[in-house]
């Protein structure tokens, strides 16, 4: 049985995108950091995502030469999207390409979340981690899908953003599991609920 992580990045002020769903922000100077998150996801069978995520990061990887990219484009991938196998598209422009098949060769799930989730968790292997969007993400917290959240606190402050949590029908309470901070600022936190 795989455990779902929830792996974000979330400014101080608890945003984890501006108001546009834009998080350049996210990729700081910190190398401590960015080795923890390499290796962080490294540590998943299987890496799950909304559609409009999907259609940005399918083209984007297989070209990639951020440290992020091997991970990204060698663990095999599954998207959540209504539009069924035609989502696979974002990934054809990519096509021959290293690292492009696993992006073209993604588990489309388009059946009730829980229900897809469910299957997924069932089978063996190390983590299910879930990248976002905020919408997707959201999704995964409200019906209380998540086992474990990963949340990389960036040393950034935005003002305005797009909340993670802002959908749960009741609090719900986290137990902090560990806690690292990083030289540039960033602090990994993760997180179970109670």
């Amino acid at each position: 049985m795989r455990e779902l992580i929830l792996k974000m990045a979330m400014s101080v002020d608890g945003f984890v995108s501006d108001l546009d769903g834009r998080n350049t922000w996210m990729f700081g100077a910190d190398q401590e950091a960015k080795a923890w998150g390499v290796e962080y996801i490294w540590n998943a069978s299987l890496h799950i995502m909304g559609s409009r995520s999907f259609q940005v990061m399918a083209p984007f990887w297989p070209t990639s030469t951020m440290e992020f990219a091997p991970p990204m484009n060698q663990i095999p991938k599954a998207v959540f999207s209504k539009q069924g196998p035609a989502i696979l598209k974002a990934a054809a422009a990519t096509k021959g390409l290293p690292g492009a098949e696993s992006w073209a060769k993604a588990y489309v799930a388009s059946g009730d979340l829980a229900e897809e989730i469910a299957t997924l968790k069932a089978q063996e292997g190390k983590p299910i981690i879930a990248h976002g969007g905020v919408s997707f993400a959201r999704s995964l917290v409200a019906q209380g899908l998540v086992d474990q959240f990963a949340l990389v606190v960036a040393p950034v402050a935005l003002g305005k953003g797009l909340p993670l949590f802002c959908e749960l029908a009741a609090p719900t309470p986290l137990k902090l599991m560990s806690s690292t901070a990083f030289p540039g600022g960033a602090v990994a936190q993760i997180y179970r609920p109670v």
